[in-house]
């Protein structure tokens, strides 16, 4: 699995970093920054925030 996020298209909801902490992150402006790719043990935790992104910043790519 691996993540790609466009922070162009964030509106700063914050629910990437509320559900997945250890991946997501907010720069000073609010809008999402990736920490890491995920371990086996966060892509759950992954497919939420990207599921629960308004603007679709998160992309999951699986394989």
């Amino acid at each position: 699995m691996r993540i790609t996020v466009a922070p162009d298209r964030c509106v700063g909801a914050g629910q990437c970093v509320l559900n997945a902490p250890a991946l997501f992150d907010q720069d000073d402006d609010g809008l999402v920054t990736l920490l890491a790719d995920p371990g086996a043990d966060q892509e759950s935790a992954a497919r939420v925030a990207s599921g629960l992104c308004p603007s679709r910043a998160i992309t999951v790519h699986e394989g």
